[in-house]
This record gives C-alpha cells, structure tokens and sequence, in this order.
C-alpha cells in the first residue's frame, strides 16, 4: 500500500498544496474587498445564526477570535457570550510550542500583539486552557466546503493543536464549529491526513452540517 513517500502521494500533495494556495488567494481577496457597512451586516447576522444553537447555548467555555485580514467578525457574539457568563477564550501562540492555547478574555483583559500581528490577552500561562478543556471552539477559516474542511491561513496551527482529536471517537471535545462570510464557501477541497474536519460552518446566511 502507498505511503506519504510515494510519488503518486508526493505529486497529490504538491497538487493539494497548490491548490489550497490558489483558493487562499482568491477567498482572501473577496473577503478584504467587503465593505464595513457589509462587514458589520454578516456579523450581526451571525450572531443571531450562531445564538439559536444549542451547543452555543449549552457551552459554558468557549473560544472565539478577534478578527483580521477580512475575517468575519465575532465581537458581538463575544459580548452576548459576556452577557450570559460564559467563559470567554482567545488563542494565544505558545512560544516555542507551535500550537495554541487558549487565554481567558472578559472587558477587563490587557491585550498584546503576537508576531503576526494579532492581539492575544495578557494573563499568566497558569490561566491557559488547552483546546480538550473548552466545550466549543469557534475558529476562523479562509476557505471552506460543505463537508466541514476548511484552509486557514497555512500555518496549521489549529490543525497541530487539534490533532488529538484524530484519535477521539467518542467524547469529542471541544465542538469546533467554523465561522465565514458565505463567499468562502467553495465546492470541494482537497484534504490531507492531518486535516481536522469541522463539526459545522456557520456564515452570515446559514449553517453548514457536516455531511
């Protein structure tokens, strides 16, 4: 049986490659080019997506992000997780580590930016909580298909820090669920053995269920 090694799965994964770098292109592209006054339209509408499913609502620990490079914007979601006392988190990168952990974010938080130029709460590593420990993790994405694949932005991070959960068959902690503008959507993407599927995207219009 062929390996990773082989030729035939070498010219899949240049092929792959390729193509990831072409919808990351593109996808990046429409997304920068929306307008504020759209930007703030499909975040509103998310919230109120995001708002009616039970596992947001049943979720006491959750992730979300601070938006960059077009990314659809969770900041009101943010604000009604506060309002019902949920736990809020962002990622923060891990010197060193090359994956994330997640740091506790309310009203009063210290922000700094990491050398990608993303703000992360200010808190002692004490206070991080690794992925396994939230309920539901809402993460950005560049791209996505109607299987729950998704690209991000090529540094694979989310996918390292997820990876445990390619060994989970029950108990799958936390929920991750995609956040984007519907015109991310695209009709297939290539996957490899180290992608982590999503449970479900949700945009501006609708939701997404993994098939």
């Amino acid at each position: 049986m062929p390996d990773d090694s082989t030729p035939d799965k070498l010219a899949d994964n240049v092929n792959a490659n390729q193509s990831h770098t072409n919808i990351r292109r593109q996808k990046r592209a429409q997304r920068q080019r929306l307008t504020l006054k759209t930007q703030k339209k499909h975040c509103q509408a998310l919230r109120d997506n995001v708002i009616k499913e039970k596992t947001y609502l049943n979720s006491k620990h959750i992730a979300l992000y601070i938006a960059n490079d077009g990314e659809i914007d969770p900041q009101s979601l943010i604000e009604h997780a506060w309002f019902l006392n949920k736990k809020v988190y962002l990622p923060i990168l891990a010197p060193l580590r090359n994956r994330l952990y997640f740091a506790p974010y309310d009203t009063g938080s210290h922000l700094r930016l990491n050398r990608y130029e993303i703000p992360e709460p200010v808190c002692h590593p004490s206070q991080w909580k690794t992925a396994r420990q939230l309920d539901l993790l809402l993460l950005p994405l560049v791209a996505f298909d109607v299987d729950g694949n998704r690209i991000g932005m090529g540094g694979g991070f989310y996918d390292r820090t997820l990876a445990y959960l390619k060994h989970r068959h029950h108990w799958r902690k936390p929920t991750l669920v995609g956040l984007a503008h519907d015109i991310q959507k695209v009709e297939q993407l290539h996957t490899q053995n180290w992608d982590i599927p999503l449970d479900c995207i949700i945009t501006e219009k609708q939701r997404y269920t993994a098939s």
